[in-house]
């Protein structure tokens, strides 16, 4: 997702799901497959850490991607999510995969 309205779409009427140190927005748009954008804020760290923290949003993704029904997701880092590193935002994905899937978290 690249688009302004298609953020705002998933924040206004998505589904919220709490994942540590992610919140993860969920939608379905109708699209075939699964679509993600990432959201940081500067309140994250500087543009090192906030560019490092995309990283491993897009790297966490693809392990979990061919799982996840289709839709719009909106992946939100918090502040603390520096301080879990890659394991943490792997966990997180794999959560919010769990949960959007009718799984137990």
């Amino acid at each position: 997702m690249r688009r302004r309205r298609e953020f705002s779409e998933v924040q206004q009427r998505g589904r919220r799901i709490y994942s540590g140190e992610l919140v993860i927005l969920a939608l379905d748009s109708g699209v075939p497959w699964p679509r993600i954008g990432i959201t940081v804020s500067s309140k994250v760290g500087n543009a090192v850490e906030r560019n490092r923290v995309k990283r491993w949003i897009r790297e966490g993704w693809r392990a979990v991607a061919s799982d996840l029904p289709p839709g719009d997701l909106v992946v939100v880092a918090r502040r603390a999510v520096l301080s879990c590193g890659f394991p943490g935002v792997e966990r997180a994905l794999a959560a919010a995969q769990r949960a959007l899937s009718g799984e137990n978290s």
